[in-house]
């Protein structure tokens, strides 16, 4: 018989899978958006409203029993299993869609480098708004921007497509901004003369 693997050492693409089936009374709505919005951020993937499968890691388990106590606290009600046998066609569903997930949010974070970040420095050049207060709100966002990958790709379980680039423009927005800075810095000591 071979050894068990630990989560850990297994391909998250294999399986087990945690499923989540959970039901929260509909008013407030607040709570329905609450509990959506927490199993989202664990990279939660909805097959269907209520019901969330999760790959089974420890720290994705110990998002669940808090979501299941904030459904309890809510008067709701949810059933926690674990899956270790799924027909190959229902895996390739679950993967394909955390792929799905992750690709969109890699998208999503690109489109914000290129539509605002690039922008925004751009903007400030053609006003000639080289404070340090501006490149500090800039290096901000920059910051916002770093955050915002790391939460992806530690929930781009299943090796999406667009990471690499996602990667990329968070680089050209850093150099971006190093630039910027270096121009603030020559004025200011510039006019300091």
């Amino acid at each position: 018989m071979p050894a068990q693997r630990t989560p850990a050492e297994r391909d998250p693409s294999e399986g087990p899978w945690l499923l989540l089936i959970y039901r929260v009374p509909s008013d407030p709505s607040k709570a329905r958006v609450a509990v959506w919005r927490d199993l989202k951020r664990m990279g939660g993937l909805y097959v269907q409203q209520a019901v969330c499968v999760l790959p089974d890691q420890d720290d994705l388990r110990a998002g669940i029993e808090k979501v299941r106590k904030r459904i309890d606290d809510l008067k709701g009600s949810s059933i926690f299993v674990t899956l270790t046998e799924v027909e190959a066609d229902v895996r390739e569903q679950f993967v394909n869609g955390f792929r799905a997930q992750s690709e969109k949010e890699y998208q999503e974070i690109v489109e914000e480098c290129e539509t605002k970040f690039f922008k925004e420095i751009q903007f400030e050049r053609f006003r000639d708004n080289f404070t340090f207060e501006e490149a500090e709100e800039i290096r901000h966002d920059l910051e916002k921007l770093r955050r915002w990958l790391e939460r992806v790709e530690s929930r781009d379980w299943m090796k999406a497509e667009g990471r690499e680039l996602a990667q990329a423009k968070v680089a050209e927005c850093e150099q971006l901004l190093e630039q910027f800075e270096a121009d603030v810095y020559e004025r200011t000591v510039s006019d300091q003369d």
